[in-house]
């Protein structure tokens, strides 16, 4: 039997949350809608194709289990561009990192000039990915590129730097160190702004120098924004292409394939896009991983009280 809600009264406490959990239901869904239809569907079909031989073009598939998957397992290449974007994962989290805190202290501390340097700093990131590779392409040039011109003018010889397997993929990751650390360079600035300033007055009439000041107040007030940077640059490393592809296309002779170009070369070159979703597919794996690692280590930071 219904209760009835007598006039002036406010009805019971759980129609009040059901119409409050249609409300937020309502205002969810063209999110969960793009969500599903954008993130979710493309994940699982990724999972459908990888256990199957497909072209990519012709709408037949054909099951063939974890056939796929096997391959990939002794597929030397694959393993190749593997270790080269394990490679780029180190160099984003030790060197891309640091050197955008860096930059962001340089921005906080009482240097001349502050606002040309915030321009300086940011340029590289606001630039095309495919601008950005032209110019380096230009810049590694071994007979009119800028470097080797300096380099000749101190008496060593020029270097094929795109053309080496031995250097090519320093060159790349030189560029990549150079585009993406004005991002983690905002990242800090802005989680700087958020310290209290009375902390560091506290600190300055406790007697504690900059160096204390850092280790002390800075570094344990950036560890969220330090975890949240190294989830990005993993899963920003892992999924690299566009810089890979434009000044090397994988080469030479593999020295820079990442799982990005073998993935796009499987499926768009060699129309075997099966294989080319068992990459895709083994990427997110690593991927995940890699985050779930890094969630776990700074869920125990916060259990133990590190830094905080």
């Amino acid at each position: 039997m219904k209760t009835a809600v007598q006039p002036g009264t406010s009805p019971p406490l759980t129609q009040r949350k059901a119409k409050s959990g249609r409300t937020i239901f309502f205002f969810v869904l063209p999110a969960l809608l793009v969500y599903s239809v954008f993130i979710l569907y493309p994940i699982f079909s990724t999972f459908y194709y990888s256990l199957h031989e497909w072209n990519g073009v012709q709408p037949q598939h054909t099951f063939i289990g974890l056939d796929n998957y096997v391959t990939l397992l002794k597929d030397a290449t694959f393993w190749q561009a593997l270790q080269n974007n394990s490679l780029l994962v180190l160099v984003s989290v030790f060197v891309q990192i640091p050197l955008g805190l860096i930059m962001a202290l340089v921005l906080f501390s009482p240097v001349i000039g502050k606002r040309l340097l915030n321009v300086i700093y940011f340029l590289p990131y606001l630039m095309s990915t495919v601008a950005i590779g032209l110019l380096w392409i230009f810049m590694y040039d071994p007979i009119n590129g800028p470097i080797n011109q300096l380099l000749q003018i101190v008496g060593i010889d020029a270097i094929p730097w795109l053309a080496d397997a031995n250097v090519a993929m320093i060159a790349i990751l030189v560029v990549v160190i150079w585009q993406f650390s004005p991002f983690y360079m905002i990242l800090f600035k802005a989680a700087m702004v958020g310290i209290p300033n009375e902390l560091y007055e506290a600190a300055s009439i406790d007697g504690a120098n900059g160096r204390q000041q850092f280790f002390f107040i800075t570094l344990p007030a950036l560890v969220p924004t330090i975890v949240s940077s190294s989830v990005l640059a993993v899963v920003g490393s892992l999924k690299a292409f566009d810089i890979f592809y434009i000044m090397t296309g994988g080469g030479p002779g593999g020295a820079t394939e990442i799982l990005g170009t073998y993935m796009y070369k499987q499926g768009f070159i060699q129309f075997s896009m099966g294989y080319a979703s068992t990459v895709a597919a083994a990427m997110f794996i690593i991927a995940f991983i890699c985050v779930a690692i890094i969630q776990f280590v700074e869920y125990q930071r916060k259990k133990r009280g590190i830094l905080s």
